[in-house]
């Protein structure tokens, strides 16, 4: 055993993909959004490709993802939780299946970045987690899980938020975020959008549409499942999709996505909450 100084790699090669907590002290968790790209001079023509012909369950890269673990302290209460709770290479795996399922199933593997490698790295920080590029390049991306807020969290509740954390920073390392110019609160809300469909939506999670749509988080990603409802199972893989080597314009964005503004589709949800009241969701129900 290394000393808390050390940190300690583990290192896995990924399979090809199958198939974006309540506590009673700390915050709701808000993980940061990926760092937008500083390349929005040069904007590509976009070719879209959306559907393919055929129709498979499973969801494959142009290739396998390396995912490794960074332990920075392993006497840290954090770190020993996070090792007794869970499998490090299936949560990694899963998580990466999750986002893929969700995001891409149905597109062509063009449609996929091309992210090479995920570092999960646990280390005591304030905050809750955020995903970064490496310094090598963008297609390499490191996940930081704060291992204080891990501390912090209930035991009844501690396994479903790591998976859930991982599952949200998950999504950065895989969507688009139109050259860096999509709002915040849309890529924030996709990312809870997917962790809501793999099950990992808090107890704490309300419907609320009081505020703006792009506030993100979970008030987003409420809006998205709605628009799921309203416009079809296809839509947020669309809407990211769309997001896709170009640069984001509100009003021809929605449009082309929904066919509506975004502040028209915004109210209609307002009003399937019953103007904008705050419906209390069961986790358990998603």
């Amino acid at each position: 055993m290394t000393s808390s100084s050390t940190p300690t790699y583990f290192q896995t090669m990924s399979p090809a993909p199958s198939s974006t907590a309540s506590a009673s002290q700390p915050t709701a968790p808000q993980p940061s959004a990926l760092p937008p790209s500083s390349e929005t001079s040069h904007l590509p023509q976009c070719e879209k490709t959306t559907h393919d012909a055929t129709f498979d369950s499973k969801v494959k890269p142009n290739r396998k993802p390396l995912l490794r673990l960074e332990l920075r302290d392993l006497s840290d209460d954090g770190t020993r939780a996070f090792l007794r709770l869970l499998h490090a290479t299936t949560a990694l795996e899963d998580a990466v299946d999750a986002v893929l399922k969700q995001l891409y199933i149905g597109l062509k593997t063009h449609c996929i970045p091309p992210t090479r490698s995920i570092t999960l790295v646990l280390r005591s920080m304030d905050g809750v987690a955020y995903t970064t590029g490496r310094d090598i390049d963008e297609d390499h991306k490191e996940i930081h899980l704060s291992t204080n807020y891990i501390n912090h969290v209930p035991d009844s509740r501690k396994k479903e938020e790591i998976q859930g954390v991982i599952v949200h920073e998950m999504v950065h390392c895989w969507q688009h975020n139109a050259l860096g110019t999509a709002p915040g609160g849309l890529i924030e809300g996709i990312a809870d959008w997917v962790r809501l469909k793999a099950g990992f939506a808090p107890p704490h999670w309300k419907r609320s549409a009081d505020g703006d749509w792009d506030a993100g988080y979970e008030r987003t990603g409420f809006f998205l499942e709605w628009l799921e409802a309203a416009h079809g199972e296809e839509i947020v893989r669309k809407i990211n999709d769309e997001l896709r080597g170009c640069r984001y314009d509100s009003d021809e964005f929605w449009h082309k996505c929904c066919g509506k503004s975004v502040g028209h589709l915004w109210s209609e949800y307002r009003s399937s909450l019953g103007d904008g009241d705050s419906k209390q969701t069961d986790a358990k129900s998603t």
